[in-house]
């Protein structure tokens, strides 16, 4: 077994995923060096110095164990995941959803860091010559990067992703606006929710389609990830499209009129002093004049709201990763180079904090000498993994970014229930990790303990 003390990694990108992984690095006792190009530049949805920027939303999804996301929180706390301890440390409430206070949360992480990593920075523009390298550069990696990457695996890499507006909370009209989570859900009035009726809802629809639109360069082709649309996207593929999704009214009712919206707009807090509100689902890529202008004529208790941060669009770079990474989610022309997080093709933050835990476990394993050990396929983590070998979907299946959700999992046997079988899919899960936790070389965390 090789001494890992001798052996230094360098970790690209300070994201959710390239700060997971170099803090598993640490703990293992390799010597990590993590390149961020921050504070000396900045992408354009970036705000802070910190590392872990939360910039789409400040939500971790539901953390409901039976759905696959809240599966996955479940088995990355069972890992001692930074990124989860940071979180739980940070909660603030959002119903059944795991949402967090950003600025603490990307602190804690930083600060969590700095005890037992080498934080260099300034931006890379090429990957080192020498030495393993994780590159865990996200969605927003530098264009000089994207070009040295395209140079490595020989293709063109990148997608459209847009982030939705932030608002004053002072600014929002409470006489309109109630508070209430759907079903009365985690508190039962966690989110803000601005009522529509049918005529201010279609009214809301066509100035949308009008509404000035940022228009990408000839050269660059949208593709946008399906769980993340802009909502003039939604609006094209039809009037109701965005009634039947973030608009959805379904589990609430107004309590003034003691009657169902036709449609809402719902906010979600952004900070446990409620200073601040997302607009859920409503990823734009609208001009931000115009988004001001729709958003505060057309939607009711917004007349007067203050914009925090304006939607904007912005570049999800990603790689095939079935095509190109070998089973240790290396290049398999470049053995000694590494890729975690939304860089694979796994979407949202927890999944990419997993990626991150597993390329850890990966790079781990290479420089001990040992045997990597995907986790069971039957498990979250072993899902998002399946995705990224391609295992996970039917031959020739193009490789599209996706969350963890259970149509990547094995099927159950028989048939039951949707709530059974949610159930079902959790309990198999929890008991093949803890079978498989030993032979990752991982002391499972039992509740209430950090990964500190």
């Amino acid at each position: 077994m090789s001494d890992v003390k001798q052996q230094r990694v360098t970790v690209i990108g300070g994201g959710l995923a390239g700060t997971e992984c170099a803090y598993q690095l640490a703990r293992r006792g390799v010597p990590v060096v993590l390149r961020e190009m921050k504070p000396h530049k900045r992408s354009p949805a970036h705000k802070s110095d910190t590392l872990a920027e939360l910039v789409c939303s400040n939500s971790l999804r539901s953390d409901n164990p039976e759905s696959a996301i809240g599966l996955l929180h479940a088995e990355l706390r069972a890992l001692g995941s930074l990124v989860l301890a940071s979180a739980d440390l940070h909660r603030v409430p959002a119903g059944d959803a795991l949402a967090v206070e950003r600025e603490g949360f990307s602190r804690e992480i930083t600060t969590r860091l700095q005890s037992g990593v080498e934080l260099v920075g300034g931006e890379v523009e090429r990957l080192p010559e020498d030495g393993v390298v994780v590159v865990a550069t996200g969605p927003l990696t530098s264009e000089a990067l994207t070009v040295d990457l395209e140079r490595h695996v020989g293709t063109k890499l990148y997608f459209y992703d847009s982030i939705a507006p932030i608002l004053s909370g002072d600014s929002i009209d409470l006489d309109i606006a109630f508070r209430q989570s759907r079903y009365g859900k985690g508190g039962g009035d966690d989110y803000l929710n601005l009522p529509m009726t049918k005529d201010e809802y279609y009214r809301f629809v066509n100035e949308v389609k009008a509404g000035q639109k940022v228009v990408p360069h000839s050269f660059e082709e949208p593709k946008y990830f399906e769980g993340c649309l802009p909502i003039e996207v939604m609006a094209e593929r039809g009037d109701d499209t965005l009634a039947y999704g973030p608009m959805k009214p379904v589990g609430l009712k107004d309590p003034r009129t003691g009657t169902d919206p036709y449609a809402v707009v719902q906010l979600r807090m952004e900070d446990r002093a409620g200073t601040a509100w997302n607009m859920v689902g409503f990823q734009t890529r609208l001009t931000w004049g115009e988004q001001k202008r729709i958003f505060s004529t057309c939607i009711p208790g917004l007349q007067n709201a203050e914009f925090l941060r304006m939607g904007q669009i912005h570049r999800n770079t990603f790689i095939d990763s079935p095509r190109l990474l070998a089973e240790d989610l290396s290049l398999k022309t470049e053995r000694r180079v590494f890729f975690a997080g939304q860089v694979t093709g796994v979407e949202g933050y927890v999944e990419s904090a997993a990626c991150g835990y597993l390329v850890a476990l990966a790079v781990h394993a290479r420089l001990t000498g040992t045997p990597f050990v995907p986790p069971p396929a039957t498990t979250a983590l072993g899902s998002l993994y399946r995705h990224l070998t391609g295992e996970a979907h039917p031959p020739d299946h193009p490789h599209q970014p996706t969350n963890v959700i259970y149509g990547l999992f094995p099927p159950l046997s028989g048939r039951m229930k949707k709530a059974d079988k949610r159930a079902a899919y959790s309990a198999r899960a929890k008991q093949d990790l803890a079978a498989w936790l030993p032979l990752a070389g991982v002391v499972a965390q039992t509740e209430g303990q950090t990964s500190a």
